[in-house]
């Protein structure tokens, strides 16, 4: 699964996408491209306890790739097929709307001030007249066309309601849609079907206070349109990451944190996009599997090794808060609390999973 971030110039994104995916930001902002890709991982504590009773020789996170999607041009610059920013925003599968509220006058805001509903807008405006274009455009080749059948008036009429919430500035994700009316735009790959997420960056002391500019404005303007909003102090996570273990701890109690912002913005990212991970134990590898919700535990298996889902016989399966009030699989197993799951068992997120398979 991808995710990219988007914003305006100077709003910290890319430091953030050097935070998420620990690529050095002087590497990440001097790409020539329109867009960075890295891997971000998902901190989990579930993996870090397994990783402490079994001191594997391997642990591995959960990841998702992230994009900093540069090349941004303001709303009627070009079409939306030349645009590089639209091009690359059309690439992920969801996206972390990046907004500054930090002050710094060594900084400049490419429109000479901080107004962080502005710059929402900005982008949202440059996201729905994209989206506007191609359903205007489509409407009209159907009502140009010789014989409009079934099919084409039931696409019609699905577009003009989209073509109505998008008037309003409106996404098509508000409109209400059901399953079988999403499929009529499967082949459109519109921009504002994706998830979207705010994420505001702070200065140091706007993070402790709990004080920005516009703080309403942007509280209604994320309850109204039902997007996940977080705050976080990229300059100062900055600073923490390049701290030793012991002394991150400390700045971070002395914030009053216990997760940096990167951490919990990648957990959310993470559950928005509809994933869960089962894990995996033993000396060689502690491992979380990223899986979407509502999976199999033969089509889990397959996640693994194509074998396992092809030869499929049980799943050994425990909860992982099971495993960790018992503290061992074996006393696991003695108080029950492990179980033989059949191919049509739903996985669930944080159960430990051993497959037996033939093949």
């Amino acid at each position: 699964m991808k995710i990219g971030l988007i914003g305006l110039p100077a709003s910290g994104k890319t430091t953030i996408f050097s935070l998420l995916t620990n690529i050095s930001a002087d590497a990440a902002a001097s790409g020539k491209t329109t867009a960075n890709t890295g891997i971000a991982k998902i901190p989990d504590d579930r993996i870090d306890y397994l990783s402490s009773v079994y001191n594997p020789r391997k642990t591995t996170y959960a990841t998702i790739e992230v994009t900093d999607i540069k090349g941004f041009a303001s709303a009627g610059s070009s079409s939306a097929s030349a645009n590089p920013f639209l091009e690359s925003v059309r690439q992920v599968d969801a996206l972390v709307l990046v907004a500054r509220l930090f002050r710094n006058d060594e900084v400049f805001h490419v429109e000479g001030s901080i107004d962080p509903i502005r710059d929402i807008e900005t982008i949202n405006t440059e996201i729905l007249f994209s989206d506007l274009s191609i359903v205007e455009n489509r409407i009209s080749r159907i009502e140009k066309s010789n014989k409009i059948t079934k099919d084409m008036q039931n696409e019609m009429d699905i577009l003009k309601k989209c073509k109505g919430a998008l008037e309003e500035g409106k996404h098509i994700t508000s409109v209400g849609l059901t399953e079988e009316e999403m499929q009529y735009l499967k082949s459109f790959s519109f921009l504002t079907e994706r998830p979207l997420v705010l994420l505001l960056n702070l200065d140091e002391q706007q993070f402790r206070s709990g004080e920005y500019p516009q703080k309403g404005e942007i509280q209604r303007y994320s309850k109204e349109r039902g997007v996940p909003c977080l705050e976080i102090c990229a300059g100062t996570e900055l600073e923490i990451s390049r701290l030793e273990e012991e002394d991150k701890k400390l700045f971070m109690e002395d914030l009053g944190i216990t997760e940096t912002g990167t951490g919990r913005l990648a957990s959310v990212m993470y559950d928005f996009l509809g994933l869960i991970s089962f894990l995996t134990d033993g000396a060689d590898e502690v491992r979380a599997w990223p899986v979407r919700k509502g999976i199999s535990a033969k089509e889990a298996g397959g996640k693994i090794h194509s074998d396992i889902e092809r030869g499929f016989i049980r799943a050994e399966v425990v909860a992982f808060e099971d495993f960790r009030k018992t503290g061992s699989m074996q006393k696991a197993r003695e108080k029950g609390l492990v179980r033989l799951e059949g191919k049509e068992y739903i996985i669930k997120d944080g159960d430990i999973v051993n497959f037996r398979f033939n093949i």
